[in-house]
């Protein structure tokens, strides 16, 4: 790998630029035209058919990844799920509940609290699975099972695809668990297949709109003191993510809750210096997102007319959303695990313009390391 980020200005960019190509060799790992690769998913399939209930394990913007696949893993299956705080589950024993399949997710392979939950996982004879970036990492060889995102090394701090290609690989492990316990029909999983063939190139196509629109709205944003980010269900966990990346790439605080939560509290921070990020996508072809779209509507309606400033991420054709929120962003329309891909790529590009437009040197923001080593 180049030195350089040439020619783009900064490794984080190139790094958001590379996430169609790493999201395509990522699913092609496991996935084929006639649908999974048998003698890649095989053993991650009979894994899943051990458990009837998973915990995850793990820490900053992996745990926002497995708060997605959570709620699509429990959407798929009868399977229970429980994402912990790895940093706690190592000082309480019952967070990793009896006959539990644990999965543990870092980029590196190797943070420390959440390979010691790995390692307590094992010692207690719990079968465990880990998600890496690293094949060679040491989560990756103590797990029972890997299942490797093929992100490639990532040169600046901020996470950016290897966070995408984490919620690649947790949709594909969602869907092996439907098919694990005859959940959904093959008719279900092929669809949602073609979907995520689909991505990488639809990404790339709307990659260079998505920098643009971030850009001017980041100059209109980059100053304003602090961010609220909304979203419900998996979309909350990216509006998690959202703000963990504008805390970290430009120093800015920020917030992610659940859209239901900001009425109870939160929206008394909401000032001409407080925007409002609102996640407002929806897949038409699902009566429970198209019912959390119409009250994520509801809402931007009512802030509105408290006066606050709204960046809305919808899907394209959108006019309601477009009417509504000061600023707009469109990505294709798609089902809900795409759909929240596309919305973390644009939400990265608003903390990479905000950070620049605060004079932040995006690539190595101050206090922070790639894999958190010790505690």
């Amino acid at each position: 790998m180049s030195d350089s980020p040439a020619p783009f200005a900064h490794w984080m960019l190139k790094e958001i630029h590379e996430q169609p190509a790493t999201l395509a060799a990522t699913l092609e790992q496991y996935v084929d035209r006639n649908g999974f690769r048998e003698e890649a998913v095989a053993p991650i399939r009979q894994w899943l058919q051990r458990h009837q209930h998973l915990v995850f394990a793990d820490s900053g913007s992996s745990r926002h990844a497995s708060l997605a696949a959570e709620v699509r893993i429990e959407e798929l299956t009868p399977l229970a799920v429980d994402v912990e705080y790895a940093s706690e589950t190592i000082y309480s024993s019952s967070r990793l509940h009896e006959r539990a399949g644990v999965v543990v997710v870092s980029q590196s392979g190797e943070t420390v609290d959440t390979l010691e939950a790995l390692r307590q996982a094992k010692q207690r004879g719990r079968a465990t699975l880990a998600i890496t970036n690293v094949p060679a990492s040491s989560m990756s060889r103590e797990a029972d099972v890997a299942m490797n995102t093929a992100a490639g090394r990532e040169r600046a701090i901020p996470a950016t695809k290897s966070f995408s290609g984490q919620l690649l690989v947790l949709e594909l492990l969602a869907l092996l668990a439907a098919e694990a316990h005859n959940s959904a029909t093959q008719q279900t999983v092929a669809q949602h297949l073609d979907q995520l063939r689909a991505l990488p190139a639809s990404i790339a196509a709307q990659l260079e709109d998505w920098q643009q629109q971030t850009k001017h709205i980041a100059a209109d944003y980059a100053q304003k003191s602090s961010f609220l980010y909304v979203g419900r269900a998996a979309h909350y966990a990216i509006a998690r993510e959202g703000a963990l990346k504008l805390k970290e790439s430009a120093y800015v605080p920020a917030e992610g809750y659940p859209a239901g939560e900001l009425k109870h509290g939160p929206n008394a921070l909401l000032s001409a210096d407080t925007p409002l990020v609102m996640l407002a996508t929806r897949d038409v072809n699902n009566a429970d997102s198209q019912l959390r779209y119409e009250r994520v509507l509801q809402l931007m309606r009512d802030m509105r007319a408290q006066g606050a400033s709204i960046l809305a991420i919808a899907n394209a054709g959108d006019e309601e959303v477009q009417t509504t929120a000061t600023y707009t962003i469109a990505i294709d329309a798609a089902t809900e695990p795409v759909n929240t891909i596309s919305e973390v790529i644009v939400l990265q590009l608003l903390a990479y313009y905000i950070a620049i437009g605060r004079g932040v040197d995006v690539d190595n923001p101050r206090n922070l390391v790639k894999a958190v080593v010790a505690e």
